[in-house]
């Protein structure tokens, strides 16, 4: 909790939310606030939020801080190991924690700036299956996903991906890295492609690597959608949930290519 003391006429600011708070009247133990925000943020006394159900419980409050911290935590080390890594010249590795870093840092500043990515989240659950060999950015991005409203089955490989989708019933989309080891990107493709049980099963690659350099195609024999990384994290989940509500066959739609 930030505890401020402020005298009379003075303000608070919360330029993100577009929140002004002036102190108008001290008067022993009451203190009269002036609050000024844009129409679509909702300012309520406790009492009424309570009673409207709109409070949040303390365990959700801690859940949120606990996520946060994580984030910046995680945030924080990427940054730390990424100068170590270029003064020691580890350039491709130095790559990776950019990448681990930006997607943290981009992720804070949509919730500090309090976008709308809970309002594009999907009305009933999805499900996906996320493979992705690096461990790091599986686990970032499976959190990611979870927040906005998916359920999600990781893979670290190709292999472990057609396991699982032998396993169980077919998700609603599969995220595919593109260079993993024991079968990469596109031998999944070509298998998920080529087994009639898979068919409509919408595919998207989420790649740092160009898609014609490795001869991927797009549309019904090859990916849906290609998502080129660093990925911003809400513009992301937009443009995933718009295109789960697209038909599965036939698009060709690129992006950051």
């Amino acid at each position: 909790m930030l505890v401020l003391s402020r005298k009379q006429n003075e303000r608070i600011l919360f330029p993100h939310l577009g929140v002004t708070i002036e102190v108008l009247r001290v008067s022993g133990n009451a203190v009269r606030v002036g609050i000024d925000a844009p129409p679509d943020v909702q300012v309520l006394r406790e009492e009424v939020a309570q009673r409207q159900g709109l409070a949040l419980h303390p365990e959700t409050l801690q859940k949120r801080r606990h996520d946060l911290r994580n984030r910046l935590h995680t945030a924080n080390l990427a940054l730390h190991l990424l100068q170590r890594q270029l003064d020691a010249g580890w350039y491709d590795q130095a790559e990776k924690s950019l990448q681990l870093a930006l997607v943290e840092l981009t992720e804070l500043n949509d919730l500090v700036a309090n976008s709308d990515q809970s309002a594009s989240a999907p009305a009933e659950k999805r499900r996906a299956l996320l493979v992705e060999d690096n461990p790091n950015e599986r686990e970032l991005l499976a959190g990611i996903l979870r927040l906005s409203g998916y359920e999600v089955e990781v893979a670290e490989d190709g292999l472990a991906a057609m396991r699982l989708l032998e396993e169980h019933a077919p998700p609603d989309l599969v995220l595919l890295d593109m260079q993993m080891p024991s079968m990469d990107g596109g031998q999944t493709v070509s298998a998920i492609r080529c087994n009639p049980a898979y068919r409509g099963l919408k595919v998207f690659a989420v790649s740092g690597t160009d898609r014609k350099s490795l001869g991927v195609e797009l549309g019904g024999r090859g990916v849906d959608r290609w998502f080129a990384k660093p990925l911003n994290p809400s513009a992301f989940i937009r443009e995933l949930n718009r295109e789960l509500s697209l038909p599965a066959v036939g698009r060709t739609t690129l992006h950051g290519q």
